[in-house]
């Protein structure tokens, strides 16, 4: 590990980038991933991957991983309503956003620890309005108050309502992320002025190890379909859902990645993707996956790197 300047954090040499860009083709091209989704399975076997579907298994062939690595915009624009809060993520430009998702928060007036609402989370939303560091906001805490089947939604109406900045939400299913994606074109001025200024984004996590369920699969169809700008973004746990190597664990990472980026631009080409990660360790002592932890860290440096590598936005998760 060495610092370079102009270039950062330096976790891998170019021929350990290489490596783990060649391990990982042989993992999609030889093991596949599990995937779920009809819909999906009929497009990746529509353009030539071998696809068990009795045992959800998608091989990717390497030429179309690769095809789909260039396919990716270099640069991508997250809107706001408020032009002067306007992201263009590309290069080793660094932007900065609030972390998520949380299920509970400290009361402000009593002290109290509490389920977060949907009143949470518009003051949340305000207050990464007003501070300057926050470039673009994502959901800070759950509105458990919502009814479940549309929680989704009522928590986009907390943040469409209550900030300028870009919105980056998390939605579970085709039908909730047209729902969402209709929500931004209302406030855009239409499906056309969205796909123009995009105002929102969504993101997909896949699990590991090596598996894109349905919800993950039916979120990067309709964002594709849409032209919306998707962030694909692994959470492995070294030690615990991928390998405990360091190493193993980012081909695990990257392969859970591209094999979604494939699929996003199988179904539009030139698609808006973000290459993200949060990956980290799984503490074997305590069970519990610390974010804090230094191999967070070196995981996001190398994450970060492997971005750049592609010459794909980035997107990783803090220490």
């Amino acid at each position: 590990m060495n610092y370079v300047e102009g270039a950062g954090l330096q976790l891998l040499t170019e021929s350990d980038l290489a490596a783990i860009h060649e391990a990982t083709l042989k993992v999609l091209e030889q093991a596949g991933l599990k995937v779920f989704g009809d819909e999906a399975l009929e497009i990746y076997s529509a353009a030539g991957c071998e696809v068990d579907k009795q045992n959800n298994i998608v091989k990717i062939p390497r030429h179309l991983v690769e095809e789909a690595i260039s396919a990716s915009p270099g640069s991508i624009l997250l809107a706001a309503r408020d032009p002067r809060y306007d992201v263009i993520l590309e290069g080793k430009k660094v932007i900065f956003t609030n972390f998520g998702t949380g299920t509970m928060i400290q009361d402000a007036e009593t002290g109290e620890l509490r389920p977060s609402t949907k009143a949470d989370l518009a003051d949340t939303a305000r207050i990464c309005d007003a501070i300057d560091e926050v470039d673009i906001y994502t959901i800070a805490v759950t509105a458990q108050d919502a009814p479940e089947a549309t929680r989704e939604l009522h928590e986009a109406e907390a943040v469409l309502n209550n900030t300028v900045k870009h919105f980056g939400h998390d939605t579970h299913c085709a039908e909730t992320t047209r729902r969402f994606i209709e929500m931004g074109a209302a406030v855009a001025g239409g499906m056309d002025k969205l796909r123009e200024r995009p105002l929102i984004s969504m993101g997909t996590c896949p699990n590991s190890p090596l598996e894109l369920h349905t919800n993950n699969t039916e979120v990067i169809i309709e964002c594709a379909r849409a032209g919306i700008p998707i962030d694909i973004l692994s959470m492995a746990m070294a030690g615990g859902t991928s390998p405990v190597t360091l190493a193993g664990t980012l081909v695990v990472t990257n392969a859970e990645i591209l094999g979604g980026i494939a699929l996003a631009q199988l179904v539009r080409k030139g698609t808006p993707v973000i290459y993200g990660s949060s990956s980290t360790i799984l503490d074997l002592l305590y069970t519990t996956t610390p974010v804090g932890a230094p191999e967070h860290g070196m995981i996001s440096a190398a994450v970060a790197q492997l971005g750049h590598y592609y010459q794909i936005p980035t997107d990783v998760g803090g220490t």
